[in-house]
């Protein structure tokens, strides 16, 4: 008998426990503000988050409550912001960022949250200059790309 108690007792702790729900916040205006699921009161799965005008804000992936994998970035009227990777609910990797047009303005490896590798800079689609950064600080800054290439291997740009 007492064997199963200890089962019920378990499985029903484990069938709690695990519960997965949808959840959606609104601003005062009606509008939603976000929206993704949660278990155990932590955010996990696909999440979107939008301004209070409707528009999408930001949409990735959480686990245990913070950012994972692949995230995106918008303006209050709708445009690409930035978009790159989150491990942990920390910025590494590449990191794309746009200008008005949703072009890439700049595109920049990051570690820890800051600039930590190289940084390419673009204007109209094209790249005007290349910087080198190590924990967030310049170390190095080129002003085209061919005196980029003499002093760099580009394989380092993966």
């Amino acid at each position: 008998m007492k064997v199963a108690i200890y089962i019920f007792v378990f499985l029903f702790s484990f069938n709690a426990s695990a519960e997965k729900i949808y959840n959606k916040t609104f601003y005062d205006n009606g509008n939603i503000k976000a929206e993704g699921w949660t278990e155990n009161n932590l955010k996990t799965d696909y999440w979107k988050f939008y301004h209070s005008n409707g528009n999408l804000e930001s949409e990735g992936h959480f686990k245990n409550n913070k950012p994972v994998k692949y995230w995106y970035f918008y303006t209050f009227n709708g445009k690409k912001k930035s978009e790159g990777h989150y491990l942990k609910g920390i910025k590494v990797n590449w990191w794309l960022f746009y200008d008005k047009n949703e072009n890439i303005n700049h595109k920049c490896q990051l570690k820890n949250n800051v600039k930590n590798g190289y940084c390419l800079m673009y204007k109209n689609n094209k790249l005007i200059a290349a910087a080198k950064f190590s924990e967030g600080k310049k170390i190095k800054e080129w002003r085209d790309f061919s005196s980029f290439k003499k002093e760099n291997k580009l394989s380092d740009l993966k």
